[in-house]
Parts: structure tokens; sequence; C-alpha cells
């Protein structure tokens, strides 16, 4: 779907109540299409482990205007399924990462703070291997 508030009308039509009552789950789904606006933004939370992290967040159920209590875990587990057909894991969307550089090295080491502490850092990622090899030290 679009747009989480079309994921909201279907849970009305599906559980009962308005579309607003489902849009701040719906809307959290899909936060991350602010900073990855295709597909792709779904791997962040269109996972099982992305349907039981809104369940911590939004409580175990809802209320709906009907006054019917809704699993919380159901209107994510619509949401996901509207959207990709299935729940996949979190490992289902990561197997296929191709691997760069830079996700398994960190560049920048913290330098030893002065023991007064009073001097700041500079902010600029340190150069320095993070591991002296042969001769290096």
């Amino acid at each position: 779907m679009a747009h989480p508030y079309h994921h909201a009308v279907r849970s009305a039509r599906l559980f009962g109540g308005k579309a607003e009552d489902y849009l701040a789950i719906h809307d959290w789904f899909d936060e991350s299409k602010a900073h990855m606006g295709d597909f792709r933004h779904r791997a962040l939370r269109h996972h099982s482990e992305g349907i039981f992290l809104c369940q911590s967040i939004f409580g175990a159920t809802i209320e709906n205007s009907d006054g019917k209590r809704v699993p919380v875990r159901t209107i994510g587990e619509q949401h996901v399924v509207d959207d990709l057909g299935w729940i996949p894991s979190v490992k289902d969307w990561f197997q296929h990462l191709a691997p760069q550089p830079w996700m398994g090295r960190a560049h920048y080491r913290p330098q030893a703070a002065p023991a007064d502490g009073l001097e700041a850092h500079s902010g600029e990622p340190s150069r320095a291997s993070p591991v002296a090899g042969p001769g290096q030290d």
C-alpha cells in the first residue's frame, strides 16, 4: 500500500472503529520512508522483530472508537502482510545484504582525554589504523 492512511482504512474495515484509531501504528511502520523513499525502507520495521517492537511501543492492545480491544501485533501483522504478502524475519531481509568494508571496521578511534579533561576532541575521524601491525606500535 502506498500510504499509512490506506493501511489504517483497511484496519478499520477488518477490526472496526475508524481509520484514525490505527493511523499512529501504520505511520510508525512507514516512518523510515523519510530516509529511504523506495521499498527498501521496509527492511527497518517490516519483519517479525518490527512487529514485536511495535507492540512494545504501543502496548499489547489498543481500544478503537467502537470500544473494541485490538491486539497491536495483529495490526502490525496486517501492515506487513499487506505490503509483502508474508512476514519475513530480520535474517530474511539482511541475508542478501552485500557487506561493505565500512560495515565491519570503525575508522574512528576515540583519543584518550588529557588528565585535566579540558581539551575537546576535534570531531575529525582518526586516520590511524585501528589495529597496529608488526612494527607499527
